[in-house]
């Protein structure tokens, strides 16, 4: 964040919260002209502060109700077999995110499905289906007390 000014991260606070904003929108709570905020703009992009821009679903209006926290951990460390998991993971649609972690597990992944049947249907056919898993430990969110997306500045 070096090379971030204040109205970079004034910028980047307001996109983080509503993407839709418009360069005259943004310009407007800023206090700077709409050529100076699509440039910023353009350069926070190009220099890959924003990596893209996304509308955020209502996960249960989606019928993606059910959230899963689950460890895994392999049989061996190589290069390749941590390799071929995170490409063959991400492969799952079901699998929103996918951490390799220090600790007891090697891998964190947030699963979402529709129910408790459709996770069972998405263990049983494919995550179990992958090669040098030794255990899987799954977690399900109860109660989902904050969710964000944006990183404090």
């Amino acid at each position: 964040m070096n090379d971030l000014d204040h109205t970079d991260i004034e910028i980047l606070k307001l996109l983080q919260r509503d993407a839709s904003l418009t360069n005259k929108e943004v310009s407007y709570k800023i206090n700077k002209s709409i050529a100076t905020v699509h440039e910023r703009i353009r350069r926070l992009k190009e220099h890959g502060y924003i990596k893209r821009t996304v509308a955020i679903l209502d996960r249960k209006k989606v019928n993606k109700s059910l959230i899963a926290f689950s460890q895994v951990i392999l049989n061996d460390h190589a290069d390749s077999t941590l390799q071929q998991f995170t490409q063959e993971v991400a492969k799952f649609p079901e699998v929103m995110e996918c951490f390799q972690m220090t600790g007891s597990s090697d891998f964190l992944l947030r699963i979402a499905t529709s129910d408790m049947e459709a996770y069972s249907d998405f263990y049983n056919n494919k995550l179990a289906k992958l090669p040098n898993i030794t255990t899987v430990q799954s977690f399900f969110v109860l109660k989902e007390a904050k969710s964000d997306t944006a990183y404090p500045l």
